[in-house]
């Protein structure tokens, strides 16, 4: 661009109106609707383009785009922040637009914390590009923006090397600005994809087999003729209805005759780790391996150790629900989908339409911590809308969720080490019985049913990642993960897929270690640590997490633990994220009732290090999130299936942590703001099962290498 750039120069080209309304804060709900004349959708979407992120109205105020979207990570308000630091202007003016097919660029799904880390991110670009450019005529931060360039498109690139605001002088950035969808979920006010309607749609319900893999054989109609305006949808394997109202829908699927094949092709849940060890592999993978020229100390003492950690549903407290219309000028969905643009592309592939003809439009679900059944519904949508040429919603039932979700995948790790007589790791090798990326294909279930070709297979995501220890091992750890071919039930990821299970496993196993050299829990880590390379960011975590639950350095497990019927103890576990991102330290007190076999958490203290922190409030909303989601994963979460099909389909069968299970939290936020963000999706998460289960072998004595936690399985091994 040249140096002294003219008005002239910047609207030469570029005197198209951004949009064709301007709303702005509620921007969000009119885009749900037919009502914007498409006018918002001849704005660019090319990542590349400035205009794709930000347009700038008349006002002074400013719609950010983003293809990610928040799915109750605080991304609304953080997104934000960023871009008003860049362009010098308060937060109250700036709206978000995300997750639109027709209005956001494709920025990609939103999971492994990527939401800042390239979301944000790519915004924040964006918007120094633009201020770059506006500062060239005159524009400084807190001036009329509007005047400017109001209603017309930058018609510039994104310029990745636009200096971005200097840390020192950060005026909105690292600020705890409140979240702007709190107030009104906390006054049921707040609207969902479940409370969305149009005029003239149908309710849709899906009927599902008795069996996973059972075959539909026929259908008798005539047993819901005594309910209403009802219609049969069956395409192949897929069954449906729909109705104009709602219970109509819930009663036909529930009463509707349908005769369906015999299926038990399951190992059942409680054979699941022998299947897992016993199943075919598609490969071995070897991710580390030891120095060959590194001759290891002679080990004092060899320790082995197997983890299992099974399938676990999403279990999003609202059930999945999506609103699809198909009309012969193109296809519009309504999901809470956390990648509607992957969205758009496979439905566009499934139903021959072009991608163009297909838009996806992002609506807030009731969580989703991963591939839940968001994408399903949608899918089931669309079909049921193609068959009755009318707008349906399909709102899943907690059946559906529980049973039908693609679940978080079951991992199997051996765990092999040396101590020496100094306390030092020797020989660490770890084998892990993964899901491979093919294995648990389907992604969509209807459509599978309805005997459609499937763009794409399904997995779990990177399952692989933290199964070697993060401190100095001699020689060098060597993992190991067998793929294995298939996975008895349809997967997807899981909030910190993979990782979790690995971290549980490797941060247990050094326990173990530690407990067998006598040394103290945090002590030991420390050493290797040191060893490793004496990280300062690694250090600082674990010192403050140690000095926050007022760790007082000693061996486990607790040789006081008895106070009255309890026994008390405290753990403490450490990861790098992805041995490449998120430091996080935590150290936990528990109580279990030895008669009861109940585990209670007193007290989780966390020392977490994502280098930037643009919302400090909203970042501790997260960490605390991540962790109680996690205790309950831990402590409780099982999905249990026969040889036919899931079992645990309500929350009798499939608990989770109840509000008085709460402990208390402190986070502490190790904040370097000179450094990229790194996001805290999902980080945190990752070393609460490993805490948890050091902190009861503290009090017990009693190693716990199976997940969950139960009474049950607490009670067997105390006695």
């Amino acid at each position: 661009m040249p140096a002294a750039l003219s008005r002239r120069e910047l609207f030469q080209t570029g005197g198209a109106l951004v949009i064709g309304f301007s709303l702005r804060v509620k921007l969000s709900r009119a885009q749900a609707t037919h009502g914007d004349g498409g006018a918002a959708l001849t704005k660019p979407l090319d990542p590349s383009e400035v205009d794709s992120f930000l347009a700038i109205h008349a006002d002074g105020s400013v719609t950010v785009y983003t293809g990610k979207v928040d799915v109750g990570t605080g991304l609304r308000i953080a997104v934000r922040q960023m871009a008003a630091e860049e362009l010098g202007i308060p937060v109250e003016r700036i709206a978000l637009v995300e997750g639109d097919t027709g209005l956001s660029p494709d920025q990609g799904g939103t999971g492994g914390s990527t939401g800042l880390t390239r979301g944000g991110a790519e915004v924040r670009q964006a918007a120094a590009t633009a201020r770059q450019a506006l500062e060239k005529l005159g524009y400084r931060p807190g001036g009329d923006i509007g005047s400017l360039i109001g209603g017309r498109r930058f018609n510039l690139k994104v310029d990745p090397k636009a200096p971005l605001q200097d840390p020192a002088n950060y005026q909105v950035v690292g600020k705890p600005l409140p979240r702007p969808d709190i107030p009104g979920k906390c006054t049921a006010k707040g609207n969902y994809i479940q409370d969305f309607s149009l005029p003239g749609m149908l309710h849709g319900r899906v009927v599902r087999p008795p069996a996973a893999g059972a075959k539909l054989l026929s259908v008798d109609e005539s047993s819901i003729r005594a309910i209403p305006d009802v219609r049969v949808v069956r395409v192949a394997n897929f069954l449906g209805v729909t109705a104009p109202d709602e219970w109509a829908a819930v009663r036909a699927a529930r009463e509707l005759k349908a005769s369906w094949s015999d299926w038990q092709g399951l190992p059942g849940s409680e054979d699941l780790e022998r299947h897992v060890r016993e199943s075919p592999v598609e490969r071995d993978q070897v991710l580390t391996k030891a120095d060959a020229d590194v001759v290891a100390p002679a080990a004092a003492k060899q320790l082995s150790a197997t983890y299992f950690w099974p399938n676990q549903s999403h279990a999003s407290l609202g059930p999945s629900c999506a609103l699809a219309d198909m009309r012969p000028d193109g296809l519009t969905v309504w999901s809470s989908s956390q990648g509607t643009h992957g969205l758009r592309v496979s439905l566009a592939k499934i139903f021959g339409l072009p991608e163009a003809k297909v838009r996806v439009i992002y609506l807030e679900g009731a969580g989703s911590y991963g591939g839940n059944g968001n994408d399903d519904a949608a899918a089931d949508a669309v079909l049921l809308s193609q068959a009755v040429s009318r707008p349906v919603r399909v709102q899943w039932m907690r059946q559906d969720e529980h049973g039908w979700d693609p679940k978080g995948p079951q991992q199997l790790l051996d765990l092999k080490a040396g101590i020496t007589e100094d306390g030092r790791i020797v020989n660490w090798e770890t084998q892990m019985w993964l899901p491979a990326a093919t294995a648990g294909t389907r992604p969509f279930l209807g459509i599978d049913a309805a005997g459609l070709a499937q763009p794409h297979g399904q997995n779990a995501g990177q399952i692989a990642q933290n199964g070697d220890p993060p401190y100095a091992a001699t020689p060098s750890p060597k993992v190991t993960v067998h793929w294995i071919k298939q996975t008895p039930l349809r997967i997807s990821n899981l909030r910190a897929p993979g990782k979790i299970a690995n971290i549980f496993a490797v941060e247990s196993f050094t326990d173990e270690l530690a407990a067998a050299a006598g040394v103290d829990p945090v002590a030991f880590r420390l050493r290797g640590l040191r060893e490793r390379g004496n990280d300062p960011r690694a250090l600082a975590a674990v010192e403050r997490a140690a000095q926050m639950i007022g760790w007082q350095p000693r061996p486990s497990p607790n040789p006081k633990a008895a106070q009255g019927g309890l026994l008390v103890g405290r753990g403490f576990a450490y990861m790098r994220y992805k041995q490449a991102e998120n430091y996080v330290a935590m150290a936990m007190e528990v109580a279990v009732d030895r008669a009861a076999g109940s585990v209670m958490v007193r007290r989780v203290a966390c020392a977490h290090d994502c280098a930037l922190v643009v919302n400090p409030d909203a970042l501790r909303n997260q960490i605390e999130g991540c962790i109680l989601q996690t205790l309950s994963r831990t402590l409780h979460e099982e999905v249990k299936f026969d040889h036919s099909r899931v079992t645990s389909v309500d929350w009798g069968g499939y608990p989770i942590l109840r509000f008085p299970e709460a402990p208390s939290i402190e986070v502490a936020l190790l904040n370097h703001p000179e450094l990229p963000l790194l996001g805290a999706g999902e980080a945190a998460t990752a070393p609460v099962a490993a805490a948890l289960g050091n902190a009861i072998f503290d009090a017990t004595g009693v190693r716990l290498r199976r997940v969950p936690f139960t009474v049950q399985r607490v009670k067997a091994a105390l006695a």
